[in-house]
């Protein structure tokens, strides 16, 4: 990490033979689950959705690079009307 800060770049790369994180998940299934379990925050999008709007009138949200579908899940629920599309690697689903 000392490096990284000094010298700039990706910590992760460097902790694993310069392999990037999302590649990584895909060699490592308990490395992805873990990720995807906490990689997200219910609590912040439902707060977040007190304020925005955004998705009124909208039919159809895909969410790439959802993950197991948290955040789908949690805008759908407020607007039952849109059809929610979750599209992620397979490692991550």
């Amino acid at each position: 990490l000392k490096d990284v800060v000094l010298e700039g770049g990706d910590a992760f790369g460097r902790a694993h033979g310069g392999m990037k994180l999302f590649d990584y998940m895909g060699t490592d299934e308990r490395f992805s689950k873990l990720f995807n379990q906490t990689g997200f925050t219910i609590a912040v999008v439902k707060k977040a959705l007190e304020v925005y709007k955004g998705f009124e009138g909208v039919n159809v949200l895909v969410d790439v690079g959802g993950g197991v579908g948290n955040t789908l899940g949690v805008v759908t629920s407020k607007y039952p009307n849109i059809k929610g599309i979750n599209f992620d690697l397979t490692c991550a689903l």
